[in-house]
């Protein structure tokens, strides 16, 4: 395996290979956005307070994520630093617009309708949401 030299040269698959990332996926990409720049040691701790996990699993875990070019990795002397090379948003944006595809097909409206009817919007959200579209609708006219 080729380590490059630096966080820039690899570039982010254009595949979307990032819209089916499991839940522990999920958290080890979550620490590389809070803190870039970390070893496997230093993610595994870092996981441990939800989860306890042996540094060969995090290690095969980054790995995937790396061949997924999800991640990227530098030597720095004897262990690998791991870098997020896509943001959490880009991420939040792949796989919502998955499971629009794939649930609702393609019809983003039958999703929020979903959400309202089983309650998963609470209060707050709602106001917030509310304030939201307002301002859409202002920039639209």
């Amino acid at each position: 395996q080729c380590e490059p030299t630096t966080f820039e040269e690899q570039k982010v698959s254009e595949d979307k290979s990032w819209n089916s990332l499991s839940q522990l996926q999920i958290a080890i990409m979550r620490t590389l956005w809070a803190k870039p720049d970390l070893s496997t040691a230093e993610v595994a701790e870092a996981l441990r307070a939800t989860r306890t996990l042996a540094h060969t699993t995090v290690g095969t875990l980054l790995s995937r994520l790396e061949k997924r070019r999800l991640v990227s990795s530098v030597r720095v002397g004897r262990q690998l630093v791991y870098r997020a090379l896509i943001s959490e948003s880009q991420v939040q944006q792949s796989m919502v617009s998955n499971v629009v595809a794939s649930l609702f097909n393609g019809n983003t409206g039958a999703l929020v309708s979903h959400l309202l009817r089983v309650d998963e919007i609470g209060e707050s959200d709602l106001k917030k949401m509310r304030a939201m579209l307002k301002r859409k609708g202002k920039s639209n006219v």
